[in-house]
């Protein structure tokens, strides 16, 4: 991610999962912190996969 619109589009994807309870986003550190009850890691980023950002576990 190297711009707030790639990090809005990312927010939004993961917004829109049922469980998810925070998402904090650090362009600086190129991360995404997700806090979910109910979803898998595999779930996570297959949602930020279909924003079409590269994902580095």
């Amino acid at each position: 991610m190297t711009c707030s619109g790639c990090s809005n589009a990312v927010n939004r994807a993961l917004s829109r999962l049922e469980g998810v309870e925070k998402v904090d986003i650090s362009l600086e550190k190129q991360e995404v912190v997700v806090e979910a009850s109910t979803l898998t890691r595999e779930q996570v980023l297959a949602a930020i996969k279909k924003t079409g950002k590269e994902v580095n576990e």
